[in-house]
């Protein structure tokens, strides 16, 4: 199955292509051409599908897309579906991870648990579509660690893990566990064979 790549992160692109790719889709870039969709949606769901529609409606084509958040117990479930924006609307990884290590710094360990939750979702030309939902617990840090992935990896240390936070893995083993390598199984496990 051909599907086009709905995400403008390029990090994000290469662990779709990595774990979609690898269990047999063939994943086509995002155009060039086609320019940033608004996430105007107010749950990971709506943000995906308005991402994946948006392509559908640029080429003509099924597309795969995703949207991803870190929700912080001690912070009522910030960022949420805010975590690409938590530091403004321009901010970067560092920008984010800053804000929230300052925002959980009086609180204890006990109050650093957290969880990535990604929704998956391929929308198709004829209007239907399928999602999978992927998601993974852990502990949020004092300090960054790691040199890896992009986001929140530095200071998320998943409980399926061994110790190490996502930034500290490789990519084959971050992607064998995370939130997003979850969601995209399920996705790929939903998704039957189309014309």
């Amino acid at each position: 199955m051909k599907l086009v790549l709905a995400t403008a992160n390029p990090d994000k692109a290469v662990e779709i292509v990595d774990v979609l790719g690898g269990l047999g889709f063939e994943l086509v870039p995002r155009p060039a051409e086609v320019g940033e969709v608004d996430e105007t949606g107010t749950t990971l769901e709506e943000n995906a599908r308005l991402k994946a529609r948006a392509l559908v409606e640029a080429t003509g084509a099924a597309a795969v897309s995703d949207d991803t958040g870190l929700e912080v117990f001690a912070l009522g479930g910030a960022p949420g579906v805010y975590s690409s924006r938590y530091a403004g609307e321009h901010a970067t990884y560092e920008d984010n991870c800053r804000k929230l290590l300052a925002a959980l710094a009086s609180s204890s360990v006990g109050d650093r648990r957290a969880r990535f939750v990604t929704v998956a979702m391929v929308c198709f030309p004829d209007g239907t579509e399928v999602a999978g939902v992927g998601e993974m617990h852990g502990t949020i840090t004092d300090a960054p660690r790691g040199e890896n992935g992009f986001g929140y990896d530095p200071v998320f240390v998943p409980d399926d893990g061994d110790g190490r936070t996502y930034a500290e893995m490789t990519t084959t083993e971050k992607d064998a566990i995370s939130h997003r390598g979850r969601a995209l199984r399920a996705l790929a496990a939903k998704l039957a064979p189309r014309p």
